[in-house]
């Protein structure tokens, strides 16, 4: 994910420009770049005039300021920072990119068919510079800009040739006054000023300079004048879209209303869903070069999955085992890292190697690739980093790397991290199985469609946190609970028994409820909770029988269901009805909220240090 921001003024852009990319910079930073229409005073002619650099927006900054030629300054422009997905963190490249000095072009999302439209382009005469799929949008923009009668005409003919998704910008020397967006399957606003307007990835970059926002829809395509803008569908026809005011503020506290991270961090997951498939997804499938350039060619090859993981991650990985295995018939095995790295694992010829991390740090799964790399001359091992935080250890140390895009996650109890790296292996199994032909069309669709539902589905969730944080009151005087589930909901419960033990201090364990009659039934009694997951799957009728185990014994069940499951609410039962019409993919994902819901306010209730727990870091740097 990139960021873009851009505008038309008649004042200088480039501050402005340079603000919004710092405050886009958690959406990837090796590079950055910007570009401005600069007009001579002597006549009166115009030109692009670009600055590029590695590394955050603070060197770009620095580069300006110090350019060449005198100090960048420009009232049309557009800007960028980058986290590669065609082509390594280089200058060359970096965005704005530049086609014959004519038009420039700064783009969010993947170009599939950039091969293609690459060889035709070559044959034309076009020279290229880079290895990103951007620089075939400049080129067929250009190309089309000579035989139309505006940029706009010369856009609106260009998409059609794309396939993928992107979130666009570009200006023209040809058109000094106007920038056009277009949007498909990535997120573009505009800012609307006095005598000014704007674009941005989101909200937050244009803050500074005004709070009314048009939201681009799916296929908009929008012509941008200081005056006016000018919103044409995907078919061409013009249409309205409306000015929404902004809650938000450039100054706005970090924590907002919420009153620990933790709680802000659950409340954002919705977004964070929503940012995690952006570029990632079209209407009906995946992007598999979302996990790199060269993914699809290894995904081609791989014949089972090892995951590696600590913690948190190590649950999504056991969710995703289930997931490989169930859905594309992929052997997959999970580790948790710290065991791997001290034993002497046997790892077959091509196998793919996925180590998971928010930080991108962690010390245990870091060696762990770094053990498996030792082996990779005399054998096919590829490897993928799933990681939160650009630049880190394990995204350098990777083949591939895919970022989640939960945004800084402060508190030490993982929330949205562990959401979104649920989110992308969801991806990946669709990516996989699409190379390998392991999964239908028809499959990928269903898939993509539960997921693009899905940050409704976590919002809705989010609903019962007055019901849960009542139920939370039963914990005031325990010191153990117990949490069951079946199938993908055994990892899960197993992340809710962590999250109470890390912020609660309650000792918590998990267990697949069918393993209750082998040993765990004898903790039971009306002194200890038990927290089981209900969904409405094949695997429903045998979690009541073991819910009646539990109850014959006196023990008092807390049990998150889904609306059409019917367990029955008497009793030692307490029945929320946490979500409904959820699939394979969409029911662990979701069924994973509550559960954060409830050890947060059991954590209220003890009296906690809820966002730093005692004994816990967030990035565990060290053995």
């Amino acid at each position: 994910m990139c960021g873009i921001v851009g505008g038309v003024a008649e004042r200088n852009l480039v501050p402005i420009l340079l603000e919004g990319l710092k405050r886009l910079e958690y959406r990837g930073y090796d590079s950055s770049g910007m570009a401005v229409l600069s007009a001579k005073q002597e006549n009166h002619s115009v030109s692009i005039r670009r600055v590029r650099s590695m590394g955050k927006v603070a060197s770009l900054e620095t580069k300006i300021r110090g350019s060449d030629g005198g100090e960048l300054k420009g009232q049309v422009g557009i800007a960028h920072t980058r986290w590669a997905t065609h082509g390594a963190p280089a200058e060359n490249n970096a965005h704005p990119h530049v086609c014959n000095q004519t038009i420039a072009v700064v783009h969010n999302g993947i170009i599939e068919n950039y091969q293609t439209l690459k060889t035709r382009q070559t044959e034309l005469g076009y020279r290229f510079t880079s290895q990103t799929d951007t620089e075939v949008v400049a080129h067929c923009i250009h190309r089309n800009r000579q035989n139309t009668a505006s940029l706009l005409e010369a856009v609106q003919a260009s998409v059609q040739s794309f396939e993928g998704a992107y979130a666009l910008g570009v200006v023209s020397v040809e058109d000094p006054g106007t920038l056009i967006a277009a949007r498909k399957g990535s997120p573009l606003v505009i800012g609307v000023g006095i005598g000014e307007h704007f674009i941005a990835s989101d909200v937050s970059a244009l803050l500074p300079v005004t709070q009314q926002f048009i939201f681009l829809e799916e296929g908009d395509i929008a012509e941008i004048t200081r005056e006016s803008v000018t919103i044409f569908d995907a078919q061409g026809n013009p249409v309205e879209r409306a000015v929404k005011q902004s809650s938000l503020s450039a100054s706005s506290v970090e924590l907002g209303e919420h009153r620990h991270y933790m709680r802000k961090e659950i409340f954002e997951q919705p977004q964070a869903v929503t940012d995690t498939l952006e570029g990632r997804i079209t209407k009906e499938s995946v992007l598999v070069n979302a996990f790199g350039n060269e993914a699809e060619s290894l995904f081609k090859t791989i014949e089972q999955v090892q995951i590696i993981a600590c913690g948190t991650s190590y649950h999504a990985g056991l969710v995703a085992q289930y997931w490989f295995e169930d859905i594309i018939d992929l052997p997959c095995r999970v580790e948790v890292a710290s065991e791997y790295r001290y034993r002497n694992p046997v790892v077959r010829d091509n196998t793919l190697v996925i180590t998971l991390s928010q930080s991108g740090e962690t010390a245990d799964t870091l060696a762990a690739l770094q053990q498996i790399k030792q082996l990779k001359p005399a054998k096919n091992l590829p490897t993928l980093t799933i990681c939160n935080v650009p630049e880190s250890s394990l995204t350098r140390e990777s083949d591939l790397t895919f970022l989640t895009h939960a945004g800084p996650e402060i508190g030490v109890a993982s929330t949205k991290a562990f959401t979104t790296q649920l989110v992308a292996l969801a991806l990946l199994i669709m990516a996989v199985g699409k190379t390998q032909q392991r999964m239908s069309a028809e499959q990928e669709q269903k898939i993509v469609q539960g997921l693009q539902k899905l940050p409704g589905l976590v919002k809705n969730t989010l609903e019962n946190e007055g019901l849960i944080a009542k139920i939370a009151n039963g914990f005031a005087d325990k010191t153990s609970a117990l949490f069951l589930g079946r199938g993908t909901m055994f990892p899960i419960a197993l992340e809710g028994a962590l999250k109470l033990k890390e912020i609660s201090y309650i000792h918590a364990e998990a267990y697949p409820a069918g393993e209750l009659k082998h040993g765990p039934l004898a903790l039971v009694d009306e002194q200890i909770p038990v927290v089981a997951i209900a969904p409405n799957d094949d695997l429903l009728e045998k979690l009541k029988s073991n819910l009646q185990e539990v109850k014959a014994r006196g023990g008092h069940m807390i049990v998150f269901e889904d609306e059409k499951s019917g367990v029955d609410a008497h009793g030692e039962f307490e029945v929320v009805k946490a979500t409904t019409n959820v699939g394979r993919i969409t029911a662990p994902i979701t069924f994973n909220i509550p559960l954060q819901l409830l050890s947060y306010h059991v954590a209220l209730i003890k009296g906690t240090d809820v966002d730093q727990p005692r004994n816990l870091a967030k990035s565990v740097t060290v053995e």
